[in-house]
């Protein structure tokens, strides 16, 4: 943790707490570290999906669907539409909440969205080297950046078609571990 004010921060187990956290010596504020929220969404288009070929590290030239980190002050529904925009130069109409995974090896909480384009157009955002959309025996699986765009891409197909269905979690087998 950066200190950019000289505070003497020490881990300690703050009282009524289980847990060691950095503890200001001379104020006693706590500085707690919590899981970042990632958000995103599987987008449909006449029967394809969007995927984005990243431009940034971690797993720079594989693919995903449009997500990234939820900002502050934004609902996680906004937030991946944001992220649509920014990595796809695409504007999304959210459906419902698809899924929510849990990856603690890195600290995350994925929302997932099922989402479709509100119009045709999309391109390469900052972000991303290509976007294209994709029918279902083309998507480039070895390609895939990360396990949960497996996951949510395969959750996709199993709701196709359904108005309703329960958010999907993580496969069991999958812990959230990679």
């Amino acid at each position: 943790m950066q200190n950019p004010k000289n505070f003497p921060f020490s881990k300690k187990i703050p009282e009524g707490d289980n847990r060691e956290r950095l503890v200001c010596g001379d104020c006693g504020w706590i500085h707690y570290v919590n899981p970042k929220v990632v958000v995103g969404a599987v987008v449909g288009h006449g029967g394809r999906l969007l995927l984005c070929r990243r431009a940034i590290e971690p797993r720079r030239g594989f693919w995903t669907i449009p997500a990234g980190y939820l900002e502050e002050h934004e609902t996680p529904e906004a937030g991946a539409s944001r992220e649509a925009l920014e990595e796809a130069c695409a504007d999304i109409a959210i459906d419902q909440l698809l899924a929510v995974y849990s990856v603690p090896r890195i600290s995350q909480v994925q929302l997932i969205y099922r989402a479709t384009l509100a119009r045709p157009d999309f391109a390469p955002g900052p972000e991303s080297l290509e976007v294209r959309l994709y029918d279902w025996d083309e998507i480039p699986w070895e390609e895939l950046a990360f396990p949960s765009v497996h996951w949510a891409l395969r959750q996709y197909r199993q709701v196709a078609g359904r108005t309703a269905f329960p958010a999907f979690s993580n496969p069991p087998s999958e812990t959230g571990e990679y």
